[in-house]
Parts: C-alpha cells; sequence; structure tokens
C-alpha cells in the first residue's frame, strides 16, 4: 500500500460510558498532533455544549465543534451567546457545525421541520450577522428576529471568527451550503458518516454548483467528513464490530438509509425489524441478522489498521479535507497513533 498523507486528521467523540474518557481523548488527540476533536450531538444523549467547555479548559491548540448541533432547539440568539463564550474560553479555537436534525425524534419533541433548508439558510446567516456583532432585525419564512445583538459591554468585545460548517448528507443541503460559503456565511460542509466514498462525488458535485452561483470555487470549501472506524488485527471482528451501529442508522434515520447506497427493500426489511424508536438493544441485535459484511464494509472503515487508512482515503480522494474518526471500539488511542503517523501536521 503507499502510505497515504493526510493534511489533516480529527476525531469525533460521543457516547462513552465514562465522560472522563472522552476529555482523555481530546487531550490525547491533542498530544498527537491531531486538528480537531468534534462532539456529537444527533440524538439525545450528551448535551455537546457542555463537554466542549470541558474540552477547553484541558486543552491549548486543538480546534473544537459539535458534529453536529441542529438549527431548532436553540434559538439564534442563545447559539451566538453560547459559542461567544466558547469562543472566549477556547482563546478562539470553535467551529459550529450545525445540521438540520432528523425525524422521528424532531417530530417528538415538538420540531417542524417542513422546510429544512429554509431554516439553514436563515438560522446561519442571521448567526454569522450576530457573530460580526451587528445588529439584526431579520423576517423570514422560518425565523424572525427584531433589533438583537450580542451585548459585549463587559467582555471582549471584537467580532466572533467562528466558522460555520452545515451538516449535510443530501444533495440539496451540499449545494445549499456552497451558496452559504460563497456568500460568506459559512466555511464549509461536515459531510457525513455511513455513507460510501462514491456518495461524496455527487456531494461535491452540488457544493461546487452552489459556491460557483455565488462566484466562488470548490477550493473556498472546507470539508471535514465523520468516518466511522472499526480497527481490529482480527477483521472479521472489525466488521462485527460495526454491525450493530450500521444496522441502527439504516434501519432508524432516513438520510442515512438513503444515503448508504443499501438496496431500497432490504432497508425497509432492517427498519421494520428494528420496529418504534428508539431501538433496544434486542432489536438491534436482532435486525442486524440482515445485514451483511458487504453492506458494514461499504460504510465503515472496518478492518485492520492497513485496511482502515486504506479506506479512509478512499473518502480523502473522494472529497473529504479532513477525516474526522469516530472509533467504534475502546481502542480510540490506538486510531489516534495509526493516524497521527500520517497527519503531515
Amino acid at each position: 500500500m503507499v502510505d497515504p498523507q493526510f493534511d489533516r486528521v480529527g476525531i469525533w467523540n460521543w457516547e462513552r460510558e465514562d465522560i472522563a474518557d472522552e476529555v482523555r481523548y481530546a487531550q490525547y488527540a491533542e498530544s498527537k498532533g491531531l486538528d480537531s476533536v468534534w462532539q456529537g450531538e444527533s440524538r439525545l444523549v450528551r448535551d455537546a455544549m457542555t463537554v466542549m467547555g470541558a474540552y477547553t479548559q484541558v486543552t491549548d491548540e486543538i480546534d473544537i465543534a459539535p458534529g453536529v448541533t441542529n438549527c431548532y432547539t436553540r434559538n439564534v440568539a442563545l447559539m451566538a451567546q453560547t459559542f461567544s463564550t466558547l469562543d472566549e474560553l477556547s482563546g478562539g479555537r470553535m467551529k459550529l457545525g450545525i445540521g438540520a436534525w432528523w425525524d422521528p425524534l424532531a417530530t417528538k419533541v415538538g420540531i417542524d421541520r417542513q422546510r429544512p433548508l429554509r431554516r439553514m439558510w436563515e438560522y446561519c446567516t442571521v448567526v454569522r450577522k450576530l457573530f460580526d456583532l451587528e445588529n439584526v432585525t431579520y423576517e423570514g419564512k422560518t425565523l424572525n428576529v427584531e433589533d438583537i445583538e450580542l451585548d459585549l459591554v463587559r467582555s471582549d468585545a471584537s467580532p466572533r471568527d467562528v466558522p460555520i460548517y452545515i451538516g449535510a448528507t443530501g444533495p440539496t443541503m451540499h449545494k445549499l451550503t456552497g451558496e452559504l460559503v460563497g456568500n460568506g456565511v459559512a466555511g464549509g460542509v461536515f459531510m457525513n458518516y455511513l455513507i460510501p466514498p462514491e456518495h461524496n462525488e455527487l456531494g461535491m458535485q452540488k457544493l461546487k454548483e452552489g459556491v460557483e452561483k455565488q462566484g466562488g470555487s470548490i477550493e473556498d470549501v472546507d470539508r471535514p467528513q465523520l468516518i466511522a472506524v472499526s480497527m481490529d488485527e482480527d477483521r472479521q471482528r472489525a466488521i462485527d464490530q460495526a454491525r450493530g451501529l450500521v444496522t441502527q442508522y439504516i434501519g432508524q434515520q432516513p438520510h442515512i438509509k438513503k444515503g448508504s447506497g443499501i438496496d431500497p427493500d432490504l432497508g425497509e426489511q432492517v427498519e421494520a425489524e428494528l420496529g418504534s424508536w428508539p431501538a433496544t438493544a434486542e432489536d438491534i441485535e436482532r435486525a442486524s441478522a440482515l445485514v451483511d459484511d458487504e453492506i458494514v464494509m461499504n460504510v465503515v472503515a472496518a478492518g485492520t489498521p492497513e485496511d482502515v487508512v486504506s479506506r479512509v482515503q478512499d473518502y480523502c480522494d473522494a472529497g473529504c479535507t479532513e477525516p474526522v474518526l469516530y472509533s467504534l471500539g475502546d481502542n480510540v488511542e490506538e486510531v489516534i497513533d495509526v493516524f497521527a503517523e500520517f497527519n503531515s501536521e
């Protein structure tokens, strides 16, 4: 295998049994020269803002971001206020990763997602203005604010240089992201996981269309990507370790099921076998019998360290500018060590 070289590498933290491990992994990633730590927040698990606040106090250089929060549950003023504070605590290392959430979770907490693209456009536009310390009045289709601004009378009153990254899976969200980058609102896309590298090709096409529509180029769009990693010297054990997560997300997140490339009929069978959301461990184990090794390996970087590095390189060849690694096993530090060897930074 020709040795790959990654310009940047990050990690993604989420759902460790002991929250102290997540803090420790952020510190370890920084010590090994990795570039970013992203905190998951797509389900009702740990609140990313709280954990990221802890990261700001135990690290000095690594970038910190939610991967991703959503554009509904925190109003625009609160989001700008939160990241203004985190930016101060981190010494200017924050990024705002933000997505349009997903059903059925959004519906269950009373969120109307009928116009997620419009919501994303309006929300990010207003947050950017607030970061720039503008006084904002905005009348939109999903968002209305009047005469608001960050009230920084007694704190650092300089604009907040917090780049916004749009969590995108489908082609329309990629195109909208390109447009937001092109008009100076966003810094890039946070490409999703549990999809094959080939899925990036359409995303890249749509990003290019969007950014060029606003007079920019694809080089203006930063493209970190969440990538699920299951690493073990025993290749089969690595694949088996990833099967449950793949099953759960194919069966319960429609955008993942569509993007994963699974046969639609089989995807419907997996969803039916899982039953109502949220699935139990028993549901996932039962439905996993429908998800074979090929499906798992298509959407997860699974296998030996050499297998995993090679598969992550496939994502970078397809457009990713920074792999953000989610280790499905407990060997997070080993994954960091392996990729630190190939991190050009």
